[in-house]
């Protein structure tokens, strides 16, 4: 369900009421009325300032964040020489986000055992995006345009990251050890979130990009770092929730959906697999893919980046080569990024 109104919302019922049947993050129809099924709700630039104002009176109460973006693709990948196999993924993330910029982010709401808020629960935000002027994998848009993104929306009404980071920064969403969050394989989200609210390029090492990312979000849950640890839980979201019997709600390939699925994702397994409780020196703060989500100490080749034959929008090229200017130096500082076309598409760690 997704909201088709962009004026002031109708968040019913009031705060203070106990909404049913949202135990675990499952919808239950029979158990509610129509007023407080599960809302996703549109945010664009005409509606921004109203939507966090509500995000900043129930964060305390639900403190519970359950977080997907989406991206415009993957148009580069590292070259040269890594340490490890998570150094290369990092970089992986790097050169990409430092390169494209972020379209959507969904976060759904709410309390420690799964419990959403009244009415509304989740947030898709929609962020300024040109395909005039940004740089993109063609293959990605047009993934995101099946699944219903209007780009043409975005580029007239879409969110200014940087008015986005000023409100986000004054949320209490972010910089609160009281905050967890809910990801699935979350490297470039949560990369993405990073650049809008530093407004810098991402950290040269891995080190210190999990440094930056444990002052901005405290408490990280991947969902895909503790499935790897139950038998028989692999794949990607869509086939997690297929396994744990969750329904999604809303359009795949959107942010909103996406978050409130990885939300009622990880209640479900956390019940089915893990007695509601989770072991957070374990599981907190560990990322798929990067740092301790990936034990393999050999080395791996890549280091700079180059472009993926054919992914980038042309037009996009001469501004990525001004920003990006080819002299920046590498990680370890034993060479400088190239940007060139590569033979091959990058792959998913």
């Amino acid at each position: 369900l997704t909201s088709a109104k962009l004026g002031t919302p109708t968040h019913e019922p009031p705060l203070g009421s106990t909404p049913r049947g949202l135990r675990h993050g499952m919808y239950s129809e029979s158990q509610q009325a129509p007023s407080q099924r599960v809302l996703i709700r549109e945010v664009w630039a005409s509606n921004i300032d109203e939507e966090m104002a509500y995000i900043r009176e129930i964060v305390d109460r639900y403190p519970w964040l359950a977080m997907d973006t989406e991206f415009p693709g993957c148009v580069a990948r590292p070259i040269g020489t890594f340490r490890t196999r998570t150094e290369s993924n990092y970089q992986n993330i790097r050169c990409n986000v430092d390169l494209l910029n972020i379209i959507q982010l969904g976060i759904t709401f709410c309390d420690s055992d799964g419990i959403l808020p009244p009415g509304c629960s989740t947030w898709q935000f929609n962020f300024k995006f040109s395909l005039n002027d940004d740089l993109y994998a063609q293959d990605s848009i047009d993934l995101l345009t099946q699944a219903g993104i209007d780009f043409k929306k975005h580029e007239e009404h879409g969110i200014d990251p940087l008015y986005f980071a000023e409100l986000l920064m004054m949320s209490g969403v972010v910089l609160n050890e009281d905050v967890r969050w809910i990801s699935f394989h979350s490297g470039y989200d949560f990369g993405y979130l990073l650049k809008v609210l530093t407004c810098k390029p991402l950290p040269e090492t891995e080190s210190a990009f999990f440094d930056l990312l444990r002052t901005y979000f405290p408490a990280i849950y991947d969902i895909k770092f503790i499935a790897s640890s139950c038998d028989n839980l692999k794949g990607g979201l869509n086939k997690l929730a297929e396994l744990l019997d969750v329904p999604r709600i809303g359009p795949e390939h959107q942010a909103g959906s996406d978050s409130l699925l990885t939300q009622a994702t990880f209640f479900k397994l956390r019940s089915a697999y893990f007695d509601d409780y989770l072991d957070d020196d374990q599981y907190l703060g560990v990322l798929w893919g990067l740092g301790t989500g990936v034990s393999n100490n050999n080395h791996v080749h890549g280091g700079g980046y180059s472009f993926n034959t054919g992914s980038p929008h042309p037009s996009s090229l001469a501004h990525a080569f001004h920003h990006h200017n080819g002299n920046r130096s590498h990680h370890d500082g034993s060479s400088n990024v190239q940007l060139q076309h590569a033979q091959q598409n990058a792959t998913e760690f």
